[in-house]
């Protein structure tokens, strides 16, 4: 009597097709969702803010002892946002000021390895060879003052002069120029608006050796005599 061939592998037809319906039932799912827009277009903003180094913590973060993902719901302000938004807004009105009053050519604002600056010429601030302020830049401190004074970083005022010798009783050289125009910076912030906390603050004269320009031209030498007004962010403690 010949022995029955006994098969092993007859599961895998069930496993087979236990998998093919499973793949019908997600597709099936899948095709009866819907996109909601709104969320797809955060998600894109958050990816592209995370690829750019700046992290969203409002959409991708999750919290993982709890498995609350913001994603699935209205995103929450934190003090953080509030605060940051208010910041731009006087940033903004800063701007606008700028703006408005044709100082674009004087003004700039950007950011770099120590965080954000405001860069004003000296001629904004300042008559030639002077440390005092002008009248006609109060205005623009003024902005500049309820920026700084919206946030808790540090604030380093810096004061920088072309190449040009001064040798006067009251200004002997270029070091004692930018930081006398640097500390009367200082002075009108801390005097005139007395909410801002003198130990946030710094000042210092760079004298001419810090140039954003060369100082062969008269062009050159009118950039380098600026003072730039820094909102600390990145500067490592030393």
């Amino acid at each position: 009597m010949a022995k029955k061939e006994i098969k092993t592998d007859g599961w895998l037809a069930t496993y087979a097709d236990t998998v093919t319906l499973l793949l019908t039932f997600f597709v099936l799912l899948y095709s009866l969702s819907t996109i909601d827009s709104q969320k797809f277009q955060q998600i894109a903003v958050a990816m592209q803010s995370a690829f750019s180094g700046k992290a969203d913590r409002s959409i991708l973060e999750f919290n993982s002892s709890s498995g609350d993902v913001p994603i699935v719901g209205k995103p929450q302000l934190t003090v953080e946002d509030i605060q940051e938004n208010e910041n731009l807004e006087i940033l903004e009105d800063v701007l606008t000021y700028i703006k408005e009053n044709d100082l674009e050519n004087d003004v700039q604002i950007y950011e770099d390895e120590k965080g954000l600056n405001i860069q004003m010429k000296d001629s904004v601030l300042f008559d030639t060879g002077k440390a005092e302020l002008r009248s006609d830049s109060k205005n623009v401190l003024d902005k500049v003052s309820d920026l700084i004074g919206k946030v808790d970083n540090k604030i380093i005022i810096e004061g920088h002069t072309d190449n040009v010798p001064i040798n006067t009783p009251a200004m002997p050289n270029n070091w004692h120029l930018s930081s006398a125009r640097a500390l009367s910076v200082l002075d009108y912030f801390l005097g005139s608006k007395k909410i801002l906390n003198p130990q946030r603050f710094s000042a210092q004269g760079c004298g001419e050796y810090r140039p954003i320009a060369k100082n062969d031209t008269d062009e050159g030498r009118a950039k380098n005599r600026r003072v730039n007004i820094i909102v600390v962010t990145n500067v490592k403690e030393q």
